[in-house]
């Protein structure tokens, strides 16, 4: 009983000292917190790194510290769809509860996160992990935002976070609600410019049938033209 008090509260001190470092030096690219009412329960958010096909994506993921740490690695989890790793399995990497034999107690929070980065944006295949195109994560990436609204632990462990998710969010559906607007402006414009085609079809029959009409009595007139002079020729020709 004892023993495990000790190592409980050794976790405890080394993840509070590893959340003042994580505060104070940031992880580029990611950010993380334990959860107020369970310290080993570490949730991080990965913002997807320039020229990689998860730039724009946020990426939500937890750390599950076993009370022996430091001495024993997390198990280490995806929430969010990434087209990289499967959601909500344990991750096979050197710094997971898959490898404890090589683990180093010396490593931090910062160093896992660090690592799961560098893992996440090359392609080395391991237990966990998808294979998927870059048009998929990319996609992927786009969709992350408001996938990650659904999560209360993301919400509520970061706040300016899901803040900004649901204006990105809401700035989509406005420019799509935008975009459905203009098309259907377009289809009626369409549709008021053929009634008024439509108008005018009479007229050009009109004339046609004019053109038609006025070709047709100069060939009789000149017909008729034709048989005088003929008549007047013949009345001519004959003896008195």
């Amino acid at each position: 009983m004892s023993t495990t008090k000790r190592i409980s509260t050794t976790a405890t001190n080394r993840l509070k000292q590893d959340y003042i470092r994580i505060t104070k030096d940031p992880v580029p690219y990611v950010t993380a917190a334990p959860l107020p009412s369970n310290i080993l329960e570490w949730h991080y958010v990965v913002r997807g790194p320039e020229k990689t096909p998860y730039e724009g994506g946020l990426y939500h993921g937890k750390l599950i510290f076993p009370r022996e740490f430091p001495f024993k690695p997390p198990s280490i989890y995806m929430i969010t769809p990434n087209g990289r790793f499967k959601c909500n399995t344990r991750l096979c990497l050197s710094i997971s509860d898959f490898h404890p034999d090589t683990w180093n107690p010396a490593w931090s929070v910062s160093t896992i996160l660090t690592g799961l980065l560098s893992f996440m944006v090359e392609k080395n295949p391991t237990l966990g992990s998808i294979d998927t195109s870059d048009y998929t994560k990319r996609q992927l990436a786009v969709n992350s935002w408001e996938f990650n609204l659904k999560n209360q632990n993301f919400v509520e462990l970061f706040p300016d976070i899901a803040e900004e998710a649901q204006q990105k969010v809401n700035r989509r559906l406005e420019e799509l609600r935008a975009s459905t607007d203009g098309s259907l402006a377009g289809s009626d414009v369409s549709r008021s410019v053929v009634p008024n085609g439509a108008a005018n079809f009479p007229d050009r029959h009109q004339g046609f049938i004019g053109g038609t009409l006025t070709n047709v009595l100069v060939i009789v007139g000149f017909a008729a033209f034709a048989w005088t002079v003929k008549y007047v020729l013949r009345t001519i020709a004959q003896p008195e």
